[in-house]
């Protein structure tokens, strides 16, 4: 489940949730929902993750990063693409449930994630394998869980969510930037295309640097109003930075969770404030 990730899956929702509070329009069924399918979807996208990579000679026993169950001998092949599909089915099921608050249009929304989280791995262009992980990643992270879980509440798209949803992808993005500047020299060994690999690992850190940066500016017309949130992560984010660059193999494994629980507790912070502020 690579449980040190899943605070992002929380933290798109959370902070569309923060945007709801702000403008009157929060529900508390539609969200805790829309937070139920977005932890299963990363799971089910985890799962098939590790059951394609291992399918397609991609993971190595013993590699830099946590271990991989499939690889390692742990759980059979078979029982990993059960779990895969019967974790997306279950996020399906629970993603039907919105359409009594977003419309039957959901259904189109929900399979267009529902093939993204195979997607990342499997198929004629897995986009893990070709230097579009960052984007899937910012896309089904970021842009559309903040996006659709204000929608489902409020009924309608905002401007200002919308910067917030690229603010969330851009600071989710760096999670993967850690994992792939990590495994660069492993998946570079079996033509596994990253940006750490393509661009190499020095590009790898500069975009974590900008990443975090650019989330900052997406968000500067509602942060103006917070600016101990803005400080407190730029200077944390620095941080996280400066150790990123200078470590390697698994002892990037923490800087990994600690990314992660970063952009968990900005989207938290972001969300106590707008409550106070409702």
């Amino acid at each position: 489940m690579r449980l040190r990730t899943l605070p992002v899956s929380v933290a798109g929702v959370v902070m569309a949730v923060g945007y709801n509070l702000l403008t009157g329009t929060f529900k508390a069924v539609p969200a805790a929902l829309c937070l139920v399918f977005a932890v299963l979807a990363q799971i089910a996208s985890n799962f098939a993750n590790e059951y394609y990579d291992f399918r397609d000679g991609l993971d190595k026993a013993g590699r830099e990063g946590p271990r991989r169950g499939v690889t390692e001998g742990d759980i059979s092949p078979e029982a990993m693409k059960r779990a895969t599909y019967f974790t997306l089915g279950l996020a399906c099921l629970v993603g039907c449930s919105l359409i009594y608050w977003g419309g039957w249009w959901l259904i189109a929304a929900g399979a267009v994630i529902a093939v993204g989280a195979v997607a990342y791995s499997a198929g004629p262009f897995p986009l893990s394998r070709n230097c579009l992980g960052e984007v899937a990643v910012m896309l089904f992270f970021g842009i559309v869980p903040v996006n659709l879980t204000f929608y489902v509440q409020s009924g309608y798209f905002a401007d200002d969510v919308f910067a917030g949803s690229l603010a969330a992808g851009f600071m989710i993005a760096n999670v993967l930037v850690v994992n792939n500047y990590r495994d660069a020299d492993d998946d570079a060994s079996v033509g596994k295309r990253t940006i750490a690999v393509v661009f190499g690992r020095r590009f790898a850190s500069t975009l974590y640097l900008f990443n975090g940066f650019l989330a900052l500016i997406c968000m500067w017309g509602v942060l103006r109003h917070c600016q101990a949130l803005a400080y407190g992560y730029g200077v944390i984010h620095l941080i996280l930075w400066k150790l990123i660059d200078r470590k390697s193999g698994r002892a990037l494994n923490p800087m990994l969770g600690a990314t992660a629980m970063l952009i968990f507790l900005f989207a938290l912070t972001f969300c106590l404030w707008a409550l106070c502020r409702a």
